[in-house]
């Protein structure tokens, strides 16, 4: 198969980040989750976090988080409240739903052990796979927050 042979490096990356999303959505659906979902529960069992906190973390932009939290809410896997420090602020806890489907998903493992097993079969060790888009990753979000996103 040749597909994407001739592709140029950059289609290729958002290419293969939209498929094996697409391979994580399908094994997360019956849990009423997504990849980004499952993203969050796993951001949140850390404990409660703002809206704010939540999409920096996560790479993602505040509405589009904005807009996946109220789905979540949906699914009853999340909470929103108002912050009582800063009523501007929404603090964002997982319930016990969303704990539950996190646990159900990951099992005894990590969402890690859950990735090697959608790429199973690609032909690429999950752990040094991993490895090389961390590198990526770090490299080119230093150069977008040079500040460390704290900005």
């Amino acid at each position: 198969m040749s597909e994407g042979a001739d592709w140029p490096t950059g289609r290729l990356l958002s290419t293969a980040a939209r498929l094996v999303e697409h391979a994580w959505d399908d094994v997360l659906t019956g849990y009423g989750l997504t990849h980004s979902r499952l993203v969050i529960l796993h951001l949140l069992s850390a404990g409660p976090a703002t809206q704010r906190e939540l999409a920096r973390r996560s790479g993602m932009e505040e509405q589009t988080m904005g807009r996946m939290l109220r789905g979540m809410e949906e699914h009853g896997h999340v909470r929103r409240e108002r912050d009582p420090a800063d009523r501007r602020r929404s603090v964002v806890t997982a319930t016990d739903d969303g704990r539950r489907a996190l646990d159900e998903v990951v099992g005894s493992g990590s969402a890690d052990d859950l990735l090697a097993d959608v790429l199973a079969g690609s032909g690429h060790d999950a752990a040094e796979f991993r490895a090389a888009l961390l590198h990526v990753v770090q490299h080119f979000a230093r150069r977008r927050w040079p500040d460390g996103g704290q900005g």
